[in-house]
């Protein structure tokens, strides 16, 4: 397994595949970076490098006990894009990994990225605040700790229908989307996936947004029930100098897995523009 070690001391696992231009994967919470199966078999046949990290605490990393904030992920992810020496790349984010695609090229990213893409991404700002009063609610973001910190084996099951909108009446359910959301989730650490609950829904990506010179696709769902459109995409998309946004009717919060052919599809037509 292909790791490297940072500077203080944590291990990130990471896949790299091919050659070409680099397409680097973050995953969401509290996945790892199997979560881009669809597009790293995709791409990889297009002719790119595809790179995907498990974050620390998540997946095969080290199950640190500290770090889990979103300015660590980002220094995270410029090691080891130093230590690929990864350039001309395009950083990809799902949810969570949204925000630390943002917040990597707005800090860390100068010289090496050529454009970014987030996708059902947390930004700017998930949580209700005096700034951002239709945000959502303390209490929601509270059940998800106490789901996370008591019950994660059952917690987990459950959260995959709405994160993939199994629950929505005609829906197709997969179980093995499911048991591979959960498998995925178990491997990582409870404390890792408890104090990242802060980090999604309390970081305010405004400022990261307005900083970023490259161009930046905003794909979002119109039906995700985890991280709601109106509340992040439409704001993100204004906040950006050079942004572009496509919404999905209907599409879930999962949707890189549920509608890969399509959101593939988008991808490669941004990434070639």
């Amino acid at each position: 397994m292909a790791k490297i070690t940072l500077k203080d001391g944590t291990e990130i696992y990471y896949k790299d595949w091919g050659t070409g231009q680099p397409l680097v994967f973050h995953h969401g919470w509290p996945l790892s970076g199997d979560d881009w199966d669809a597009q790293m078999m995709f791409f990889l046949n297009q002719g790119f490098r595809v790179i995907a990290h498990d974050r620390r605490g998540h997946g095969r990393s080290s199950q640190t006990e500290n770090g889990h904030d979103m300015d660590t992920y980002a220094a995270d992810v410029a090691e080891l894009t130093a230590f690929l020496d990864l350039k001309d790349a395009v950083h990809i984010g799902h949810s969570t990994g949204g925000g630390e695609v943002i917040r990597y090229v707005a800090k860390h990213g100068q010289g090496r990225v050529a454009k970014a893409v987030l996708i059902s991404a947390v930004t700017p700002l998930m949580a209700q605040t005096e700034s951002n009063p239709d945000g959502i609610p303390m209490s929601v973001f509270d059940d998800i700790r106490t789901g996370t910190a008591t019950q994660r084996p059952q917690y987990f099951q459950d959260f995959t229908m709405p994160f993939y909108g199994f629950n929505r009446e005609g829906a197709k359910v997969s179980q093995g989307i499911r048991d591979n959301w959960w498998r995925q989730g178990m491997m990582g650490a409870i404390k890792a996936h408890y104090d990242c609950v802060k980090v999604f829904s309390e970081t305010d990506f405004t400022e990261d947004l307005k900083s970023v010179d490259v161009p930046v696709l905003v794909l979002h769902g119109e039906d995700d029930q985890i991280v709601p459109f109106h509340l992040t995409a439409v704001k993100a998309v204004k906040l950006l100098k050079n942004g572009k946004l496509i919404s999905y009717p209907g599409f879930p919060h999962g949707m890189p897995t549920t509608e890969a052919a399509t959101i593939n599809a988008d991808l490669l037509a941004f990434i070639q523009s």
